[in-house]
């Protein structure tokens, strides 16, 4: 099985970035992906308080491979990721990294692997020096604790203004919100549920499976 993993959070890709990304890369490679998973988090939690994170991992099969725009998706912390990619390789499973271009696996050396984390070591400390919020970033949004419901609501063909009673929220905030995250896009590039059990109360660590359509991919590769 093969899964594409998204995770929205400030200052990162947003989910339609990295849906695209994830895709170019993986018709390069000849990947079919079967699954999508979004993880939305709207607080950079620890990876011991992603209960529905930690439940993906534990429900991967040997042999599986994990596709993601980059590895501070995974996890923006070097400690954290060293752990998850031991035991993602540990297990057999195959990690693809579009923007790197890089594919682990059992076989990956130590060596091969220390350039990525000083990559992200590196580029955390640049935020970190950076005076106010860098181009292009997005900030944390009011709306973010109602992202997964925005998004099932758009999925069942609920307008903006019908949503916005819904939620008891502005109509033209929400409309912003939604262009400014691409939700639209986002759900017209797959097709997306909110797992049954989710908690939505505080949408601190919510998981989405989007099943991938298989023709999707053929269909890019004859316009490319």
């Amino acid at each position: 099985m093969n899964y594409a993993y998204l995770r929205q959070m400030p200052d990162s890709h947003t989910m339609p970035e990295q849906q695209r990304n994830i895709l170019s890369y993986a018709l390069t490679q000849g990947i079919g992906i079967d699954k999508e998973v979004v993880e939305y988090s709207n607080k950079n939690l620890l990876i011991e308080e992603r209960e529905k994170f930690e439940e993906f991992m534990h429900s991967l099969e040997e042999g599986s491979s994990v596709l993601v725009d980059s590895l501070s998706v995974l996890s923006n912390r070097t400690e954290e990721l060293i752990k998850i990619i031991n035991c993602m390789l540990s297990r057999e499973i195959v990690l693809y990294i579009s923007s790197a271009k890089t594919k682990l696996n059992r076989e990956t050396t130590v060596v091969e692997i220390f350039p990525l984390l000083n990559d992200l070591r590196e580029a955390q400390k640049a935020k970190s020096n950076l005076i106010g919020r860098p181009k292009g970033s997005r900030s944390s949004s009011k709306f973010d604790r109602y992202q997964p419901q925005i998004i099932t609501f758009l999925k069942e063909g609920m307008n903006v203004s019908a949503i916005s009673r819904e939620l008891g929220v502005s109509r033209s905030s929400l409309k912003d919100y939604i262009e400014s995250r691409g939700l639209r896009e986002l759900i017209e590039g797959s097709w997306m549920e909110i797992i049954p059990d989710s908690d939505l109360a505080g949408v601190n660590n919510t998981l989405l499976v989007c099943p991938f359509e298989q023709d999707k991919l053929q269909q890019q590769e004859r316009i490319q």
